[in-house]
């Protein structure tokens, strides 16, 4: 409790002295403050209040023994130190007296160190003298020495001409070191002058070494001893350059020489030399592969007696051979694109591009098993850049192109060439009419595709859309043939004399095209044929079937003109002669496969239909009684019922044929009364919505007793019910053009009939 007031007394001078003593003191203070505060504050501890005094006093006892300890060795130290710092103060003290006497000894002796400088001077002049003079033998030499190593090198002694003419150039060079450290450059062009020789020397045997790296291949095979020495002299040069580049306080004239770049340098010119710097070489496709061929057997060959032989001659440090490989790569990456700067044929471009994308890497070339594994050019990227693939087949495509299109045009020559034969066109073991123009065509195209198979798969893409747009535009130059032969038969239709058979061969082969395209896919299973080139066949086989109906229609055309006429109410065998033409066709048209057969069939069919009715539309004959009408009716019905089962005589359905208008229209001519021709009209424009007012007001004249009340009943209410032709209707009446009514003659100032 009276510890706070001691707290409180004034700092004295010690705690300023000592601020970390006032500092320990404050918390061993505040210490036992709460040391004491826990003790009293429970009075059961005050029992046990004479132990901890007891145990304090000892500890306060034991602590002031140590410090009374330390305080005593620390007394001590400090006393040995004053006491050595006494004797040092002394004996700095003798120094000084003998620094300053020294100092007075040498003030007075200044005068005399004039004369060493002068000694020392004399003493230089004498080094430098006896330097001279130890090499004067040498120097007196000099020229003797080169005379001597000139004729070494001559004699192809190339390892003492080497040492000659080191120890020459040692010795200039010291020389000049000499000079240039004591900065006297004006003497070094007398040393250079004197030293000119070595010039020459150097020249000599560089010119001897290269010459016999240029030949180094050869020579590691006849007598390697020539080579090894030139790559130890190399080497020799290499390590004087480095210590001199090291030491970089003087480099001598002509240095560095640089001779081991030198080598790489003369070894890569002399490879690409030999085999990519010809003059002039043959860039059609049998010289190229003879090009190429030597090369493969140069470059193989030459990299064996490298990895063999060579290999051995030279330092490891020296990688030879991946050197000779990147060369050679590369030498052949700049020979393949001059090649390819020509205006290269499609056998050179191919060659190329196998060259370059398969032989290079096979086991034929770098690939070889003698080559592997130490030689591997996949490192080293490829002989042809993808761009220039790229460009390369593009050149390709369109050379083959032009070949396609000149053998293709040849073929369609040949083809119609044989239209004008005096025999029929070949035919098949079904004995169906054909021609060898699909297996050419296809033959070509097929080959062209696979060849490009070879090379990469996008340039047999390439090919085989080129080979599709090619067959697409000689399907077009076909039809144009086509329509041209078919003028020159309508002038003379004697020639050619087997003009349907032909054009019956021509949509046999329209269909083996057709079933062949798909078979040029590379991918067979999933060969589609384009859309286009579908199309293409679709109007190439109209072109040849419309050919033939036309042919057809000349032929029935004078029967049809005799159509209608009393002679033939009377009972003519017009319809038989018709029968007779048809099945002389239709017998021709057997020769074709059964898909155009049956489109034929079919068209002829709509042709007599149309044809037939066509002339009964033409208003060359009007009934006079009932009676005729009554023949007209009966001629309709055995005229189409011939006609109808010729066709199904022929293999065509009647659900397919087109007579039946000819039986429809028979109903409306047969009617009794006619006031009922309004529902039948309606009904024959329901089943045949394509018919006309004119085709129906022909037909209504054809009868005769059709009155004009009854006409215009007819026709508004056609006009009442106008038809929509459905999508699957085979139009029949559209095709047929009903005469234009004759306009009744009219005078002048007077009232038309």
């Amino acid at each position: 409790m009276g510890l706070p007031a001691e707290d409180e007394r004034p700092a004295s001078p010690r705690d300023d002295e000592w601020p970390e003593a006032e500092k320990a003191e404050k918390l061993a203070r505040g210490a036992a403050l709460k040391w004491a505060s826990g003790v009293f504050y429970c009075p059961e501890k005050l029992e046990g209040l004479g132990q901890y005094r007891s145990r304090e006093t000892q500890r306060n006892s034991s602590i002031q023994s140590r410090l009374k300890s330390t305080v005593q060795s620390y007394l001590e130290g400090v006393s040995a130190g004053l006491e050595q710092l006494r004797s040092a103060a002394q004996e700095v003290q003798s120094v000084c007296q003998d620094l300053g006497a020294a100092r007075w000894a040498l003030l007075d002796s200044a005068d005399r160190f004039q004369g060493l400088q002068q000694m020392r001077a004399l003493m230089a002049e004498h080094v430098q003298l006896a330097s001279v003079v130890q090499v004067l033998p040498q120097l007196f030499s000099v020229h003797e020495v080169f005379s001597h190593t000139l004729q070494l090198l001559r004699g192809q002694h190339l390892l003492e001409a080497h040492a000659k003419l080191m120890m020459m150039e040692h010795l200039r060079d010291d020389i000049l070191s000499q000079l240039h450290l004591r900065g006297l450059s004006s003497a070094q062009a007398t040393v250079l002058s004197y030293f000119g020789g070595l010039q020459e020397l150097n020249e000599s045997l560089a010119k001897q070494l290269w010459d016999i790296v240029g030949s180094s291949l050869q020579l590691v095979r006849e007598d390697p001893v020539l080579f090894v020495t030139a790559v130890r002299i190399i080497e020799r040069e290499e390590k004087i350059d480095d210590t001199l580049l090291l030491e970089a306080t003087f480099l001598p004239p002509g240095r560095p020489k640089g001779w081991r770049q030198k080598f790489y340098h003369v070894l890569q010119e002399t490879i690409t030399g030999a085999h990519f710097r010809a003059a002039r070489m043959d860039t059609e496709g049998p010289g190229l592969a003879r090009h190429l061929a030597a090369l493969q057997k140069d470059i193989v060959s030459e990299l064996r007696v490298v990895k063999d032989l060579m290999v051995q001659c030279v330092p490891a440090h020296y990688n030879i051979l991946s050197v000779c490989t990147a060369t050679y790569h590369q030498a052949l990456i700049s020979h393949l694109q001059d090649i390819l700067r020509e205006d290269l044929d499609k056998q050179a471009l191919f060659l190329l591009l196998e060259w370059a994308l398969h032989v290079y890497h096979s086991p034929e070339m770098m690939g070889h098993p003698d080559l592997l594994p130490e030689v591997d050019v996949s490192a080293l990227g490829p002989l042809m850049s993808p761009e220039l693939v790229e460009l390369t087949e593009r050149k390709y495509v369109v050379k083959v192109k032009a070949s396609v299109l000149v053998w293709m045009q040849r073929t369609l020559e040949v083809e119609f060439k044989e239209w004008f034969r005096e025999e029929e066109p070949e035919t098949d073991h079904k004995g169906f009419f054909q021609s060898a123009l699909p297996v050419i065509v296809m033959q070509m195209l097929n080959e062209n595709i696979q060849v490009a198979s070879l090379i990469t798969d996008s340039l047999q893409q390439k090919v085989y859309n080129m080979a599709l747009e090619e067959l697409e535009a000689f399907l077009g130059r076909l039809r144009e043939a086509l329509v041209q032969c078919g003028k020159e038969h309508q002038k003379d239709r004697t020639i050619p004399k087997y003009y349907v058979s032909y054009l019956l061969a021509m949509l046999n082969n329209n269909l083996a095209l057709s079933s062949s395209v798909s078979s040029l896919h590379p991918d067979t299973a999933h060969g589609e044929v384009p859309t286009s080139l579908r199309a293409a066949l679709d109007r190439t086989q109209k072109k040849a079937c419309q050919l033939l109906l036309e042919e057809l229609l000349l032929d029935l055309q004078p029967l049809c003109l005799q159509l209608p006429s009393r002679k033939w109410l009377s009972g003519s065998q017009l319809v038989s002669s018709m029968c007779e033409v048809i099945d002389k066709y239709a017998k021709d048209f057997s020769r074709v496969k059964k898909p155009v057969f049956t489109l034929l069939l079919t068209e002829s069919e709509l042709l007599v239909a149309s044809q037939y009715l066509r002339a009964l539309m033409q208003k060359k004959m009007v009934c006079k009684s009932e009676e005729e009408r009554g023949q007209l009716c009966d001629r309709l019905l055995q005229d189409a019922t011939q006609l109808r089962e010729l066709f199904c005589g022929l293999g065509l359905d009647r659900s397919q044929q087109s007579l039946e208008a000819i039986f429809a229209l028979r109903e409306l001519i047969c009617l009794k009364d006619p006031a009922l021709l309004g529902l039948e009209v309606l009904g024959f424009i329901t089943k045949y919505p394509d018919v006309s007012d004119e085709h129906i007001s022909t037909l209504l004249d054809l009868r005769g007793d059709v009155s004009k009340e009854v006409r215009h009943m007819v026709l508004e209410m056609m006009a009442q019910h106008p038809q929509v032709l459905p999508e699957s209707y085979r139009p029949i009446f559209s095709t047929i053009l009903v005469p234009a009514p004759e306009l009744p003659f009219c005078l002048r100032k007077g009232k038309c009939a």
